[in-house]
């Protein structure tokens, strides 16, 4: 069931509604268009605007729509409580208006997107979009009033207390200033303004209280004066509604010395006025202000008016004074066993309880052989005298010696006196309760098994065992030798995965740690070493370094290797039929460097004097597209010489 504690959002205003919806379609929709465009993407732009603007439009009507509670659907105290505070009329007129703003307003947006299908030019179709956008704008100008309506219901709809109708109840009235606002603040945790003039309270309070583990609501109305239901102002007929659509206790309140400014004889007339709200409800007339004025204090007239009520319609009657507290908890207390009870017995009187009731079984346990049994109790407990501390023959309590050997902390409960032994020596004998009486003959039958298996050989030495032992041992070192073994590779492994790898142009090996590589791997590297003898005899390398010392440089692109000391090596250059030698050093030119042969920015030109003439003409040429800052020939881009000053404000739109 819908209720009024749902969020609404703020409504905005006529001026604030095109605002938003207008600029929102400028930001959000394209809005670059041109004559030379093809008239069926003309023709999408403008449909584009006109659908988005109409869509905006609904969809924030619709928001509107939606979150103001629906009358019909509500419960009936909820309802009767929104006509008398809006006027149901005006709030359904409004709502009503709206939702015809919105119809309107789809059936100009699909009128016109018809309308632009037809456009033969930009032109046409911009004044067709134009008179859709100022018709929807038109419509919703006409909203002002009902917009301001219903801010103004969403306002004092927020600031409304939030009322279960259905849960446990506990009503509050009476005429103004009779201590009704006090009452609730004592009993709840409500905090309700409390002045010694009348009509304090102007609409509904609710405080919450807790009871037998159950969670209460205490209602305070606004005080009601004797006159007809016609002549009732608002603040009055809030509390009418309530005590007629609510299921609750109702606490009549009065007060006996009058302070409130209205008679004994006008109060029990209140009563009497609004009585037939009170059917079917539990109810109580509490007295206030006994502090004052007591009932047992009244002249015998205003008695007898008082207890001509009590008796006519069986209600009872509480007495309590706010001030002094005396008879509020007690009062509270009765209300709501008598509405529990209430509610116990409405329910039993549905047909739901029926439904339930037939199909529950109470089991009640009979006697077999028709005996009656009736409770046991034994005698030494019903003759058991009644424990009194004062009486010096009363049995005696773990208290009392603890008051007799240090009191709490000192004494330390024995936890072994109160022990069912044979022997009360064995209490604290620790030994005795592992102690077999037959353990001697038990003993004797075990040492006698015992030589009987020595006997037998039982325990002899059996090498095949020793043997075998020794074997699973000697096994399960190797195995744990062998998972160390791979655990250390493994680490090994990971640290070289984060070693730094060296370029093989700088690498540097000799032919002695390559043919024991070879070696190690299982090829045989003979072969390998008399050819790089005779290829270091050929170059003339020997008398430098031995065969052993010679490296291997993997960096020549010929493949062949190149043989050196590290201070100087020769390289040979040439194209196969003549070789020219070239004695270079290692500080100038690194080891492997390539040394270009001829200069290429000068290829193609017959001497230094004309590639000096061609840089000329070059920079001459440059000097063009330099001047209008252009990176070269190909280089279209004019950039503007005197760009526009951008002013302050948005430039995400045009």
């Amino acid at each position: 069931m819908a209720t009024l504690t749902k969020q609404i959002a703020p409504v905005p205003s006529a001026a604030q509604f095109l605002d938003v919806v207008l600029s929102s379609t400028q930001r959000k929709t394209p809005t670059v268009i041109h004559n030379g465009f093809k008239i069926t993407r003309i023709r999408s732009f403008y449909m584009r605007k006109i659908k988005f603007t109409q869509q905006a439009f609904e969809e924030r009507l619709d928001k509107i729509l939606s979150d103001f509670p629906v009358m019909d659907n509500l419960h009936p105290f909820l309802s009767s409580l929104l006509n008398v505070l809006y006027d149901k009329n005006h709030y359904k007129l409004a709502l009503g208006q709206l939702n015809t703003a919105r119809h309107l307003i789809v059936s100009v947006g699909k009128d016109y997107c018809r309308l632009v299908k037809f456009g033969d030019s930009l032109f046409r179709c911009k004044q067709l979009k134009k008179a859709a956008l100022g018709r929807m704008a038109t419509i919703m100008r006409r909203q002002k009033d009902p917009l301001a309506y219903l801010e103004e219901v969403r306002q004092h709809m927020s600031r409304l207390p939030t009322i279960d109708p259905t849960t446990r109840t506990l009503l509050i009235c009476g005429y103004p200033n009779v201590g009704k606002s006090s009452f609730v603040n004592k009993v709840t945790r409500a905090d309700v303004d409390v002045q010694p003039y009348a009509f304090t309270t102007k609409s509904l309070f609710v405080g919450h209280m807790d009871y037998k583990y159950l969670r209460w609501q205490v209602i305070d109305t606004p005080g009601v004066l004797d006159h007809p239901l016609e002549e009732m102002n608002t603040i009055e007929m809030q509390s009418i509604t309530a005590l007629a659509h609510l299921r609750s206790c109702v606490l009549y309140f009065m007060d006996l010395s009058e302070q409130c400014g209205y008679t004994v004889e006008a109060q029990c007339q209140l009563y009497q006025s609004i009585k037939p709200l009170f059917t079917n409800k539990p109810t109580f007339i509490v007295v206030n202000k006994i502090d004052v004025q007591r009932r047992a204090d009244l002249d015998p007239a205003r008695k007898a008016m008082l207890d001509a009520i009590l008796n006519e319609d069986g209600v009872q009657i509480l007495e309590i004074s706010t001030v002094t507290d005396e008879g509020v908890m007690d009062a509270r207390n009765k209300a709501c066993d008598a509405l529990l009870a209430h509610r116990v017995e409405s329910k039993e009187k549905t047909k739901r309880v029926e439904n339930v009731a037939n199909r529950v079984r109470v089991a009640v346990p009979v006697a077999r052989d028709g005996v009656k049994r009736e409770p046991f109790i034994p005698a030494g407990v019903a003759t058991r005298k009644k424990y009194d501390r004062e009486d010096p023959e009363r049995r005696r309590l773990e208290r009392d010696d603890e008051e007799e050997n240090g009191g709490a902390g000192a004494y330390s409960v024995d936890m072994k006196k109160n022990y069912l032994l044979k022997n009360d020596d064995w209490k604290y004998d620790n030994v005795a309760d592992f102690i077999d009486p037959d353990i001697v003959a038990r003993l004797e039958e075990l040492e006698a098994e015992e030589e009987r298996l020595e006997a037998a050989g039982f325990y002899d030495d059996d090498s095949d065992e020793d043997s075998d032992e020794e074997a699973i041992r000697t096994a399960a070192s190797a195995i744990r030798d062998k998972k160390a073994n791979i655990r250390l590779i493994n680490q090994q492994k990971n640290k070289l995965q984060n070693r730094p790898v060296i370029p093989r142009t700088v690498q540097h090996r000799t032919l002695s740690d390559m043919t024991a590589k070879l070696a190690e791997a299982g090829y045989d590297p003979s072969n390998l070493e008399e050819r790089a003898r005779v290829l270091a005899k050929a170059r003339g390398l020997t008398t430098k370094r031995t065969a052993g010392e010679m490296e291997v440089d993997s960096g020549d692109e010929e493949g062949e290797g190149a043989w050196g000391d590290e201070d100087d090596m020769e390289v040979e250059e040439g194209d196969g039929s003549a070789r020219k030698k070239q004695k270079t050093s290692t500080s100038i030119v690194p080891k492997g460097k390539r040394i270009p042969g001829k200069d290429r920015q000068v290829a193609g030109l017959g001497s230094a004097e004309e590639a000096a003439k061609a840089i000329r003409l070059r920079e001459l040429y440059q000097r063009g597209p330099s001047m209008l800052a252009k990176a070269g020939e190909a280089d279209r881009h004019i950039r503007t010489k005197m760009p526009k000053v951008r002013k302050a404000g948005k430039t995400n739109r045009r």
